[in-house]
Order: structure tokens, then C-alpha cells, then sequence
């Protein structure tokens, strides 16, 4: 597994400087740490983790999401979602794959699964920022996780700011 730390000091628990410092200049964080320890203790038993690309972790209210390279989601969907629901076990949360780096529209649609993406809208505001607006089809009950957990997703990802419409009440914003 590719990392931002040296396996040989995440297995120790012992970092090396180099590894130090990124956790002191908040690289990475002790969540990443602990994912990054749960991730290698699994790859035993799924060795399908030894080529996959993790950059980080973020826990939001009770999720837990785990961005990986491009191509890795399928990794860990692979064998029956076995490796998801270890995670969600070891840390009681909620557990989402996102690909860091890629394809835009896939990073939506693996955020908003089972909720179809209709449209995806780039927004210029008067002050020179952008905002990005996602249709969503159906209603909000359909939603895999609270609005205000999809939106402080995508700002931590992939720097973000979401905009959420719903085709069936379309002009109401989230």
C-alpha cells in the first residue's frame, strides 16, 4: 500500500522524522495514522490492498471517508464489500471510498451513490470563486448521508464548494 508515511513506521508505532513532521505540519493526521494501521493490518487477509493508493481519511459527524487513488474504489468493493465493513466495524462509522484524483463526475456519483447525478453545473460568483451544482433526481430522502456531511465531503476531498439541487424541487439549494 502507497502512503504518505513509511509503513515500517506506522507498523512500529514509532515515526521517523520525516514522518513526524508531516504529522506536525497537519499532512497527515492521527486519523490517517489509525486508518493507515487498519489498512495494513487487513492486507493479510485481503491482499488486494497491497496495491492501492491512500492519501488520506476524514471522519465528519459519523462517516468515515477514506480517499484513494484512481481505480482503487474497486479494490475495496471487491470480494462482497468485505474490506468496507471491516473498517466500519473496527471504527463504528459509516464508511465511504473516494477516488482523490481522476475523473470529477465519478468522484460525484461515488459521493452521491445510490442518488443518480443529473447535471453537474460550474457557478461564477461576482467575487471571482466558483461553485459547483450538482441535480440530484428523486428527493433528499434518497441521499446517502446528510447534506451538510456531501458538502464538508467534497470542501475536504477535492476542495469543493457544492451546491445541491434536486430535480423535483428545482430552485431550492442546499
Amino acid at each position: 500500500m502507497k502512503t504518505l508515511l513509511c509503513n515500517f513506521c506506522v507498523k512500529s508505532g514509532i515515526l521517523c522524522e520525516k514522518c513526524q513532521e508531516k504529522l506536525q505540519s497537519g499532512e497527515v493526521t492521527d486519523i490517517d495514522v489509525n486508518i493507515i494501521k487498519l489498512l495494513l493490518k487487513l492486507e493479510s487477509k485481503y491482499p488486494v490492498l497491497q496495491n492501492i493508493s491512500f492519501y488520506n481519511a476524514y471522519e465528519i459527524d459519523d462517516v468515515l471517508a477514506i480517499a484513494v487513488g484512481p481505480g482503487d474504489l474497486h479494490r475495496f468493493l471487491s470480494g462482497g464489500g468485505g474490506i468496507v465493513r471491516e473498517i466500519s466495524e473496527n471504527t463504528g462509522k459509516k464508511v465511504r471510498i473516494l477516488e482523490k484524483k481522476g475523473d470529477m463526475r465519478k468522484f460525484f456519483e461515488d459521493l452521491f451513490t445510490p442518488a443518480a447525478i443529473t447535471s453537474i453545473n460550474t457557478i461564477w460568483l461576482p467575487d471571482g470563486s466558483t461553485e459547483t451544482r450538482v441535480i440530484v433526481s428523486g428527493h433528499p430522502r434518497r441521499l446517502p448521508l446528510k447534506i451538510n456531511v456531501l458538502k464538508e465531503l467534497a470542501k475536504r476531498v477535492q476542495g469543493i464548494t457544492l451546491r445541491i439541487s434536486f430535480e423535483s424541487e428545482l430552485g431550492n439549494d442546499f
